[in-house]
């Protein structure tokens, strides 16, 4: 699209100004981006479109390094993300993906909601914890010595809520809450177990600055658990993770889809978050959220993905304009989509978005 003439105009990465925007530390001298994930089939269309990696030789073994560094780079983030545990890697199920065209997936993953892999104290003895990823590990080596100097690394992990309804089922959980706390308990501790090892071995690295915590807790109305029980097997482990954060001189945020408005004092007074990504706007507009919760916690993202998907590009211009005018002040905002870059959204509506972005002034 010729409208997106900003696109090709360099700008210069600068982790440690997005880490001062993270920080509230004053109104940042550009927008800046952030998301929680940008789907493959989205990056494969614009590197084709903008001839990101054409210089790059695809046969070498540290292509896929080099080739998320300029991605990252071209569309103007300032960070490339690493994800180094996976608890859950047997528990999905493959469906075909309905997205049509070149951004189609093979197939979509979906998860029991009644039965989990653990439900009894036998499964629980059972089940086999897996150890960090030795492709996320070399990952982690290689990106220590190559990643540019102006870039950082953003650590994923503290998917607590997640694990929990994801090994024992979301059904199960429930039912386990009232009649075998103590089985929640020991899943919850084997959880943390594992999350505090990944995210001290990030924290190592030098180049790691930003931890994030990828966890969603709650849906359009509410919280997948209650607040109490939020707090007693979720809120404690992301707590536990920003502590050593923040103690090794780092960034902790959360990327948590629902609605949060329950337990929002709890993620910053309790958590002590930094910032806090995905905002929907059946549950909140973050001009709002900014506007209430701004001189506390940085808003991330914020774009809604159904506003992505079905506005025209004059309509999502303004929006973003308007939303950088409420939220840019003072720091403590990233621009982004209200959940992630799914396949689905339109590529040029995606870019429209970045685009405006980079031209404010």
């Amino acid at each position: 699209m010729s409208s997106l003439y900003s696109l090709n105009r360099k700008i210069d990465s600068n982790y440690e100004g997005l880490i001062k925007n993270l920080r509230r530390q004053g109104t940042p001298d550009r927008v800046y981006n952030l998301e929680l994930m940008i789907d493959r089939e989205i990056e494969d269309i614009i590197d084709k479109r903008f001839s990101i990696t054409s210089d790059l030789n695809a046969n070498s073994a540290d292509f896929e390094y080099k080739r998320r560094i300029a991605i990252q780079r071209f569309l103007g983030y300032d960070y490339v993300d690493i994800t180094l545990l996976n608890l859950t890697p047997n528990v999905w199920n493959k469906t075909q993906d309905t997205t049509s065209g070149e951004q189609g997936k093979k197939d979509r993953m979906w998860l029991e909601e009644h039965k989990g892999r653990i439900s009894t104290w036998e499964e629980f003895e059972k089940y086999p914890w897996p150890a960090l990823m030795e492709s996320s590990l070399k990952s982690l080596e290689w990106y220590d010595k190559n990643l540019p100097d102006d870039m950082c690394l953003v650590a994923k992990g503290g998917g607590f809520c997640e694990y929990l309804t994801w090994l024992m089922g979301y059904e199960s959980l429930c039912y386990a809450l009232y009649e075998d706390r103590e089985l929640v308990k020991a899943i919850s501790a084997k959880i943390l177990e594992h999350e505090e090892a990944a995210c001290k071995v990030a924290l190592q690295s030098s180049r790691v600055k930003i931890f994030c915590g990828d966890d969603d807790m709650g849906h359009k109305t509410g919280t997948t658990l209650s607040p109490a029980d939020l707090k007693e097997f979720v809120l404690s482990g992301h707590k536990r993770l920003a502590e050593l954060t923040h103690d090794a001189g780092k960034t902790y945020i959360m990327h948590s889809c629902g609605n949060r408005k329950k337990i929002i004092d709890e993620l910053i007074d309790y958590v002590k978050l930094d910032g806090i990504h995905s905002w929907e706007d059946t549950i909140e507009y973050i001009t709002d959220a900014k506007r209430i919760y701004g001189n506390r916690i940085s808003l991330l993202g914020g774009m809604d993905i159904n506003f992505l998907c079905i506005s025209p590009e004059k309509e999502i211009r303004k929006r973003v304009r308007e939303t950088i005018e409420v939220c840019m002040p003072g720091g403590g905002f990233c621009l982004g989509t209200g959940n992630s870059v799914a396949n689905y959204i339109p590529v040029d509506n995606y870019l429209i978005m970045l685009d405006e972005g980079r031209r404010y002034i």
